[in-house]
């Protein structure tokens, strides 16, 4: 779980969320990419949620 951690912290820490922001905006892709910053958010929790229930009792 350490490792998903480092994962979304990485993924989703502020400065490097602002270089994926001016990226996009230079492609002009700015709504998509706020699309993709949830799905990031959520495959974090749906892998969260597999290790949990894979974990023995």
């Amino acid at each position: 779980m350490w490792v998903l951690f480092a994962a979304g912290v990485l993924a989703l820490h502020f400065p490097l969320v602002g270089l994926w922001g001016q990226w996009a905006d230079g492609l002009g892709i700015g709504a998509p990419f706020v699309v993709a910053l949830f799905v990031v958010w959520a495959l974090l929790i749906a892998a969260l949620a597999v290790i949990v229930e894979r974990a023995p009792d």
